[in-house]
């Protein structure tokens, strides 16, 4: 592995400089690229004994993704440093509404519940994986982060994704490439409601699709009809008619009625179409 670059070299000792700083952190924990990697930095800057990973678990959180939190959690020695919460957004009618700011209210109730944590066990401050990349698109949750005095430090040394990855593969972290994630009910449209067979539904198709396969995708929710969004280079898959029966036989025993791909390739943040097209009009 060639070495990092000095302008990638100065961003991450900044970030450990940064961290240095904070004392004693609780890291919000998701499993994901950004806060896998934020955890890693805060354990070289602070050591373990300063540092508590918390992972919220609720249904619109994949069992996937929690197990790769343990698992991650793990091959960094800290699984007595790592505790996974019941957070309890399914229960407020303003998560399951599912506006435009769906995510506040998801980030709101864990934000509430780590910072009593952090409080009650001394830490200094709560920290995310919020990186320079994530600014600009629509991002309720940080109005939640600010409210709770949630700390960036991703953000604050100006990194972006691509720039994490690098160094994370440099570290030799296995995060390095995976996919990108976010929470189950980010596949249901904004104003249709979020229910737990809906997340079920979406978890038990997503799992499927990974088992045979699949990398980077989603499967978003539109009532029974299920779209496929794939990673341009997964389209040849799709072109094998014993693959598609497959897959619709396996989303119809779901519960989905209707099975499509969308054209376009797959990306990030793809359901936020409707609020620029609301803002357009």
């Amino acid at each position: 592995m060639a070495a990092l670059s000095p302008d990638l070299r100065r961003k991450y000792d900044s970030l450990i400089r940064l961290i240095s700083t904070l004392e004693r952190v609780v890291v919000a924990f998701s499993g994901g690229l950004d806060s896998a990697f934020v955890l890693h930095a805060s354990l070289e800057a602070l050591g373990v004994d300063n540092v508590l990973a918390i992972t919220g678990d609720s249904p619109s959180f994949a069992q996937f993704e929690k197990e790769y939190a343990e698992n991650f959690a793990g091959s960094l020695n800290i699984r007595k440093h790592h505790l996974i919460i019941e957070t309890g957004e399914m229960q407020d009618q303003n998560y399951i509404a599912n506006t435009t700011d769906r995510c506040f209210y998801c980030k709101n109730e864990l934000y509430s519940k780590l910072v009593e944590i952090a409080n009650q066990e001394g830490f200094n401050c709560v920290i995310d994986g919020c990186n320079a990349s994530d600014i600009g698109d629509h991002r309720p949750g940080r109005r939640a982060a600010e409210k709770y005095s949630v700390r960036s430090p991703l953000l604050e040394a100006d990194l972006y994704k691509d720039e994490i990855r690098k160094i994370a593969r440099y570290k030799g972290l296995e995060i390095w490439d995976k996919p990108q994630s976010a929470c189950l009910a980010s596949r249901i449209p904004y104003g249709e409601i979020v229910t737990t067979d809906k997340l079920r539904m979406i978890e038990k198709a997503e799992a499927f699709l990974r088992e045979n396969g699949f990398r980077q995708f989603r499967v978003r929710c539109h009532g029974k009809l299920a779209r496929i969004e794939l990673e341009e280079q997964d389209f040849e898959m799709i072109v094998d008619a014993a693959v598609r029966r497959h897959i619709v036989d396996k989303l119809r025993e779901i519960g989905f009625l209707w099975v499509s791909i969308d054209l376009k390739p797959f990306e990030t943040g793809s359901m936020n179409i409707s609020i620029k097209e609301s803002k357009s009009d």
